[in-house]
């Protein structure tokens, strides 16, 4: 069956097509919901509540342009708002950073880091920060994108970017550290 009629189908709530485009797209979105979410039980979560909104909003899909960018979107609102910012406000992570403190961080640090590890040590850092490193570096939002999305100024996404980047580096030289 084609992705069309796989929509279309979906359009008419027939089951068979949304198992199907859940079985398509589900593992790779599950991808997406373990960058945001805090442990698995709460990427599975995202991802069920994502399926949810993609079979009740799916008479929005206009067919132009892709159709598994379109359910990638759905699944990252979805954690935005479940990891609201607001939460992130009052996150006390002991750790506060300047502009002018960020280590300075050695080329060979990371060639030893698998995806798998880099993805775990972002799974570290505090939500705020994880949110807007995702938006940001994975995702490809801009500044005054995800400023728009979460409510907040530029300058804050552009703070919290500055501070995960900079706990990343911390955490990839003290690995470094540990394995020499």
């Amino acid at each position: 069956m084609t992705e069309d009629e796989l929509i279309k189908g979906c359009i008419r709530d027939e089951a068979a097509c949304q198992k199907e485009v859940f079985d398509r797209y589900a593992s790779r979105m599950l991808g997406v919901c373990h960058r945001y979410a805090r442990n698995s039980a709460d990427a599975e979560d995202i991802l069920q509540d994502s399926f949810i909104k993609v079979f009740s909003k799916i008479r929005q899909f206009k067919f132009e342009g892709s159709f598994e960018g379109w359910i990638r979107r759905i699944v990252v609102n979805t954690a935005i708002k479940k990891y609201s910012l607001t939460r992130y406000d009052k996150e006390i992570t002991g750790y506060e950073v300047s502009e002018s403190m960020q280590p300075a961080a050695d080329p060979t640090a990371y060639g030893h880091l698998t995806e798998k590890d880099l993805l775990a040590l972002i799974n570290k850092l505090p939500d705020g920060y994880r949110l807007i490193f995702n938006l940001y570096v994975i995702e490809g939002f801009q500044h005054d994108e995800i400023a728009a999305m979460l409510g907040i100024q530029a300058g804050t996404s552009r703070s919290q970017l500055v501070k995960a980047r900079t706990m990343l580096q911390k955490q990839i030289l003290e690995l470094q550290k540990v394995a020499v």
